[in-house]
């Protein structure tokens, strides 16, 4: 296995260069596919509801199957950057040897893009407005189709369930955003343990204890409340060891260009330990170590400032839009709590003790407000678009 700095060190030479943005498009995808279908067999799984197409890569010639999909949902593209980071690491030459040995064991199977039609519009939902990640049972999206066919032909030994998570999640009393995040689904109420729930904690543990020392205290756990409607949850009921890597936050990288770094990392320690069979070694404390994730941050919070003849904290999030016809995204501010706030953190924090506004501090309306101090603008929104910002 290769040292985890060396992959560090060796990464831009595999990182692709043509996805810089979260925004990422079908066409581009395709684009890349079809780079890639010199090494890899390339399959049409099938459709979106806009007649978009759905890829499936398959590499390697191995008896252990592994299943990667990505993009579900839209608007969560790290995983997606990831892959195709990953397919460019397995057709480097300058890792010959660690590749050739992997693909021995192992055969991937990789569907970058799930969601065609939401990542178009930089969306969660399909063009039908649905979850496809919540339509496992009714199956009213072709796109939920598409995944679990291909799923139930290749039945597949371990599955990677790629997502993003908003960078409000943390760790418990902590004021820094979760950088990645795992999960062994439960497959029922009880949350109970198979054989392949087991191993799946047991590859999680290995990459949270390669990864802990280059991400102290940004590594979380995901609460595992069993959803009979989630793909992941029925796959691992269906004997597939199922992994779920959400990407978060690392600093102030919107584009998530840190993030797929570490992502691409997390799949590959987690390959290379299911192929050399070292993940058997974890004990299950390693993954019921990891702390569990908790939605503990805003955006902005506002301590301290005197509203209606109250003092309270006011926490601020913004969600991106993405701008059509283009790969950019616009931020959409706002209020999205007021009162006590002291167990909470902020990406940006302010003191407003000494501060007055102006404006109407509405709950879950767009922030439309100016914060001052000694008649100097701090923060100033227009209609949830941000104006001006001081941070002190």
């Amino acid at each position: 296995m290769m040292l985890i700095s060396e992959i560090l060190e060796a990464y831009p030479g595999f990182k692709e260069p043509i996805l810089q943005s979260r925004c990422v498009t079908h066409n581009q995808v395709v684009q890349l596919i079809a780079e890639h279908s010199k090494f890899c067999a390339v399959t049409v799984a099938g459709h979106s509801y806009e007649n978009r197409s759905i890829h499936l890569l398959s590499v390697g010639t191995g008896d252990v199957r592994i299943f990667l999909w990505s993009q579900m949902h839209g608007d969560e593209a790290t995983g997606t950057m990831a892959l195709f980071d990953l397919l460019n690491y397995l057709a480097s030459p300058e890792h010959t040897s660690e590749v050739s040995e992997l693909m021995k064991v192992c055969r991937l199977f990789i569907m970058p893009m799930v969601n065609p039609d939401g990542a178009e519009l930089f969306t969660r939902r399909n063009a039908q407005q649905i979850d496809i990640n919540r339509d496992y049972l009714r199956e009213n999206s072709p796109e939920a189709k598409v995944l679990k066919a291909v799923h139930d032909h290749i039945k597949p030994h371990f599955g990677f369930n790629l997502h993003d998570q908003s960078d409000l999640w943390g760790l418990r009393d902590s004021p820094h955003p979760a950088a990645l995040s795992f999960l062994s689904p439960a497959f029922d109420k009880a949350k109970s343990l198979s054989d392949n729930r087991r191993a799946a904690m047991q590859v999680i543990a290995v990459i949270n204890s390669e990864l802990s020392k280059h991400l102290p205290s940004k590594i979380g756990r995901f609460q595992d409340e069993y959803e009979p409607r989630a793909f992941g949850d029925n796959f691992q009921k269906s004997g597939t060891a199922t992994i779920l890597i959400e990407g978060g936050c690392i600093n102030a990288d919107e584009e998530s260009q840190e993030v797929r770094k570490m992502v691409f990392i997390s799949i590959l320690i987690a390959l290379q330990s299911i192929a050399s069979g070292t993940y058997r070694l974890q004990s299950l404390n390693g993954y019921a170590c990891i702390p569990e994730n908790y939605k503990s941050l805003y955006h902005i919070l506002i301590k301290n400032i005197q509203v209606d003849g109250q003092q309270v904290d006011i926490g601020i999030n913004y969600t991106p839009t993405r701008v059509l016809g283009s790969t950019t995204s616009i931020k959409v501010y706002s209020i999205v709590d007021l009162g006590d706030l002291q167990t909470m953190f902020g990406h940006e924090e302010i003191d407003a003790t000494l501060m007055e506004i102006e404006g109407n501090i509405i709950f879950e309306a767009p922030a439309n407000f100016i914060l001052k101090q000694e008649g100097r603008t701090i923060l100033a929104f227009s209609e949830g678009r941000l104006q001006s910002k001081i941070i002190t």
